[in-house]
């Protein structure tokens, strides 16, 4: 099987799983649950199916960078909400806010590119790389704010779903650190004058993105089953 589709199909079983994990339970899993959600539609797809109509256009790219990124920070707004929750029991808000408010910031980013000229290859690369950068730092972030969640529940049947995230965020890391490399140096423009580096660090971000979508699908399903 060709390695995109299994990235494809894996992660639209990730995706889907944690979209209806979201409409099941409590608000507090809301946030995480539509970052996961997000993955698919723009990380995923427009890298694995570049030849869908409209991934040529500069706006369209630049939108699937933005929308990653709104990904990242929506799924880490939703880890810091369950620390504060594991140690209070106490949250605010509501299921539907968030929906409204991820759909606010992805529309509030479509208006910005509108409003902006025609994002060129260097706006592209630049944009691509703080999302990038985004991704790295808060999967670190979160694999140390998960750590001190598991610290709170782990004995309760759920907190080895906590343990799965850790995986999860790992496995992010590499992912996302391989191509943040990758782009950094321009190694896409230099794979004949640095082959080693290029195709390794390819190795590690096709593995990390693997590794990521089966433990996205695999933990949420442990979840759904733990708290039933």
């Amino acid at each position: 099987m060709d390695w995109y589709i299994m990235q494809i199909m894996l992660w639209l079983i990730a995706s889907l799983v944690s979209f209806y994990f979201s409409l099941g339970n409590a608000r507090v899993w809301t946030s995480i649950s539509i970052g996961f959600f997000l993955v698919l539609f723009a990380e995923v797809l427009p890298s694995a199916l570049p030849f869908l109509p409209g991934t040529d256009i500069s706006h369209v790219e630049a939108m699937g960078y933005i929308v990653g990124t709104i990904a990242i920070l929506v799924m880490s707004h939703g880890f810091q909400e369950y620390y504060i929750f594991s140690r209070t029991l106490e949250f605010e808000g509501s299921k539907t806010f968030v929906y409204l408010g991820v759909l606010g910031v992805i529309a509030g980013s479509v208006a910005f590119l509108l409003i902006n000229p025609a994002p060129t290859a260097t706006t592209l690369r630049i944009i691509r790389i703080v999302g990038l950068t985004n991704w790295v730092f808060l999967s670190l972030i979160n694999i140390d704010l998960i750590r001190k969640i598991y610290l709170h529940i782990k004995d309760t049947p759920i907190g080895k779903g906590f343990v799965a995230f850790i995986v999860v965020f790992a496995s992010i890391f590499l992912w996302k650190g391989s191509e943040l490399y990758l782009e950094v140096y321009d190694l896409v423009n230099l794979a004949d004058s640095y082959p080693f580096r290029y195709q390794l660090s390819l190795i590690v971000s096709n593995l990390g993105n693997l590794a990521a979508s089966i433990s996205v699908g695999a933990t949420f399903l442990y979840l759904a089953r733990a708290m039933r």
